[in-house]
């Protein structure tokens, strides 16, 4: 297949700078004496506020999501300002193996040997020269201003690499330092994407080695998502939801409704319980279990790793209209906070502890819940939307002791379910190893009858691209959804 470019595909949206950032030529001042000195612009707080964020992605392992909206009110920013620095903010993260390797080109030198306040920096302008449509001379100009504030000694070095990063568009660099696609398929669309070559490679495996819908997968991942609302069954409709915030009814969960923009925090029903933030394809696969045919009792329903609660308290809402009660299991303490706030007034209990424990402990007791749910702790490569820095942190040495542990919660739930019973085994990753190999190692190792239930007919009719069953993965490119798994199984 052709090489396709970054820049012909990009669907983001293309920021400019807010009013009042661009640096504007000032008029003389007067020192002592009568000396007539420049007056610099103010380093403008949409710029340093994306700075603080990314380098405390970097320096402290931050999480920009927790981290930036702190920067937002501490720098008193809103409106186009916020917009702007969230922009340099996630674009930068996203971005940062391509224009690391920009960088390392441009200033002749490894972009890890460039001290770290000024190399974020350089990210910075990098990002607005490359991919956004901040003039090339305001980009060079606020980056070195920037610079000059972190590290004095280096303005001269940002100028001078910037420069040479502006002399090509995002394009002409990708030809220049990416390995041929005919070649090198997988680390052309590493750098060509800013994926880690391990994830293009496990994307492309489980894709079943098609590197056209690869690619059209990396691009979708480079992509702002937008925001997901689930709308509470029997606390608010979802067309509701959809004229108070302005926003639309999702295209496949029955409780999804899109944010157009503004902060999901400030949004009533948010505020008082009767909706959450979630992705449409986390209350697809909880949906799913709920809806799943079902012989015999269907009052006890278990969520065997439920923290931070997006999925319990859907699962709650559920429950409440059913005459159902949920369970929900979080082994670490400050999540499981969480999910009590996120299931206040739902017909939930929340145990503080390892969900591994089934059978072990009078509050887990073996064959004894009708539905169980376990949302295993993964890689998280299926939302590397909205969590972009993951993709740099995560290793293939992570993988091991993840899936030893998805193998052991699934087990859990295989014991904690009564014959009949239905398990959903989640994950918020693609990674065959974390999904198909999981699953059925650990449903080989239980040592109780299992069947696979077909998960197709589970999600609503017309949705494309399920594959051949009985397991479903979601796809961003295909779905708009994180790129969710589901297997459903009944036990014999």
């Amino acid at each position: 297949m052709g090489a396709r470019r970054p820049g012909r595909h990009r669907r983001g949206l293309r920021v400019t700078a807010p009013e009042g950032t661009r640096p504007t030529r000032s008029g003389p001042s007067t020192g002592r004496g009568g000396d007539r000195r420049p007056v610099r612009p103010p380093l403008d707080r949409p710029r340093r506020a994306a700075y603080e964020a990314v380098a405390a992605v970097h320096r402290d392992d931050a999480f920009a999501n927790l981290v930036l909206p702190i920067i937002l009110r501490e720098e008193g920013l809103f409106g186009r300002d916020a917009a702007f620095a969230t922009e340099l903010t996630y674009g930068t993260l996203r971005h940062l193996g391509t224009l690391d390797a920009i960088l390392t080109d441009a200033a002749g030198r490894d972009v890890a040997r460039i001290d770290p306040p000024v190399r974020d920096a350089l990210r910075l302008g990098a990002y607005q020269l490359l991919h956004t449509r901040v003039p090339a001379h305001a980009a060079v100009s606020s980056t070195v201003d920037l610079v000059r504030s972190v590290a004095p000694g280096a303005t001269g070095f940002a100028n001078a690499v910037l420069r040479e990063v502006s002399s090509r568009d995002a394009d002409a660099w990708v030809a220049k330092l990416a390995p041929p696609m005919e070649t090198d398929p997988v680390g052309h669309l590493a750098l060509a994407y800013s994926h880690p070559q391990w994830i293009v490679r496990a994307f492309s495996e489980a894709l079943g080695g098609d590197l056209g819908e690869t690619e059209r997968l990396l691009i979708e991942d480079n992509e702002r998502p937008p925001v997901h609302l689930c709308a509470r069954p029997g606390l608010i409709d979802p067309v509701e939801l959809a004229d108070q915030v302005g926003g639309a009814p999702g295209a496949f969960s029955p409780y999804a409704v899109y944010l157009p923009g503004g902060s999901p925090g400030d949004i009533p029903a948010v505020v008082d319980g009767r909706a959450h933030v979630q992705d449409e394809g986390s209350q697809l696969v909880a949906t799913a279990l709920a809806d799943a045919p079902l012989d015999g009792p269907d009052g006890r329903w278990l969520d065997l790793c439920a923290g931070p609660g997006g999925k319990a308290g859907l699962l709650g809402a559920l429950a409440a209209q059913r005459g159902a009660r949920v369970t929900a299991v979080e082994v670490a303490e400050h999540r499981a906070r969480l999910v009590s706030l996120a299931t206040r007034d739902l017909p939930v209990a929340v145990l503080t502890m390892d969900g591994r424990e089934v059978g072990g402990d009078p509050k887990l007791p073996e064959q004894h819940f009708d539905r169980v749910l376990v949302d295993a702790p993964c890689t998280g490569l299926g939302s590397l939307r909205r969590r972009p820095e993951s993709r740099w942190r995560r290793q293939p040495s992570d993988l091991p002791p993840l899936t030893r542990l998805q193998r052991e919660l699934l087990g859990a739930a295989l014991r904690a379910v009564r014959p009949g019973g239905l398990v959903a085994y989640v994950t918020c990753s693609p990674h065959t190893v974390e999904t198909h190999v999981t699953v059925t190692e650990a449903a080989r190792r239980s040592g109780v009858a299992v069947d696979f239930v077909d998960a197709r007919p589970l999600l609503p009719a017309g949705m494309p691209g399920l594959g051949d069953g009985p397991t479903v993965q979601l796809w961003p490119h295909r779905h708009g959804t994180d790129a969710m798994f589901l297997a459903v199984l009944r036990r014999g």
